[in-house]
């Protein structure tokens, strides 16, 4: 993309970074109620309303400074409340639910790549929408690889350390989740000192890569 200035990119990114995150945690709340946790449900938790799903300081300030100071963009919702014991079979079942996020992130990641190949293919007919289609979906991509990839991280709260959990044994389990409270000031951590972005950023452009290899 070229350099763009702050409002610029704020009106590119703004919609393709909430939905990212909105969809994200409905898909939580979402596979939870279908093996058998209707905590999201009864919270109104089901829902592509952002306003539900937003948080403060994860869904508005962290991005817009991260959008500001440029380099990776990364946010979280406010968590979906999931009960665990409310789930048919709870340590199987919480990987699914963990999993979800994910998921619903590579979804829109291919779902913003298909529009990204409508924009370049059929130009003339979107004629003067047909740029600004494509910087927006290529936000849409781009964000949702790295909240793929970054919410995969085994770190507790992070949905990867909810399937590694599911595979350990049960006392494994229970001293891995102990890391819980500390695992936003690892992320927080792992950003401030660009390890974070060391980690992940072959891995994003990796996928980047290929989905623009099928746009182009």
């Amino acid at each position: 993309m070229p350099e763009f200035t702050f409002i610029q990119k704020l009106a590119i990114f703004a919609i393709p970074v909430i939905f990212a995150i909105t969809v994200h945690e409905a898909a939580h709340g979402l596979v939870a109620s279908r093996f058998g946790d209707q905590t999201a449900r009864l919270a109104g938790r089901l829902t592509l309303n952002p306003i539900k799903h937003i948080d403060p300081i994860g869904t508005v300030v962290l991005p817009l400074i991260l959008l500001a100071v440029g380099g990776l963009i990364i946010g979280w919702a406010k968590p979906v409340p999931v009960e665990w014991r409310n789930l048919r079979n709870p340590k199987r079942d919480m990987a699914w639910v963990a999993i979800a996020g994910p998921g619903a992130n590579l979804v829109m990641m291919l779902l913003w790549t298909l529009l990204a190949k409508a924009a370049i293919s059929f130009e003339a007919v979107f004629q003067g929408f047909a740029q600004p289609m494509l910087y927006m979906a290529m936000a849409g991509v781009t964000i949702n690889i790295v909240l793929m990839v970054l919410n995969l991280l085994p770190v507790p709260p992070l949905d990867g350390s909810r399937v590694v959990s599911s595979l350990l044994p049960s006392r494994l389990a229970y001293k891995y989740n102990r890391i819980e409270p500390y695992g936003l000031i690892i992320v927080i951590i792992l950003l401030a000192t660009g390890a974070l972005s060391w980690i992940l950023w072959p891995i994003i452009e990796g996928v980047r890569h290929l989905m623009l290899t099928f746009i182009l």
